[in-house]
């Protein structure tokens, strides 16, 4: 049984991982490049290895529209908008890993 919630546990935590890749790919590496090293627009500082936390207080602050860090607010609120909040735990999670 231990065993069993183990490899469950792990199973979902690889898919969690594999949705924040997936999600990045599509909405975010365009302007942050493929490891989160480009400064977006030449404005806002690359987000490689930034923490989960910080990643998370930054894409719901654009979501609810209360952040424009760099004035990008525009372009990075219709992207956070429709993420859920786990979607957005997973992005963050994932860009944590970025080197």
């Amino acid at each position: 049984m231990k065993k069993t919630v183990l490899l469950l546990l792990a199973v979902s935590i690889s898919l969690l991982a594999e949705d924040g890749a997936s999600i990045y790919t599509q909405k975010c590496q365009s302007c942050h490049g493929k490891n989160g090293e480009a400064a977006a627009l030449n404005k806002a500082l690359p987000i490689a290895g930034w923490d989960k936390a910080k990643t998370i207080e930054a894409m719901n602050g654009y979501k609810n529209g209360s952040r424009n860090t760099t004035g990008l607010g525009k372009i990075m609120t219709p992207k956070a908008q429709p993420l859920t909040d786990e979607q957005i735990g997973a992005v963050a999670e994932y860009i944590s890993t970025l080197k």
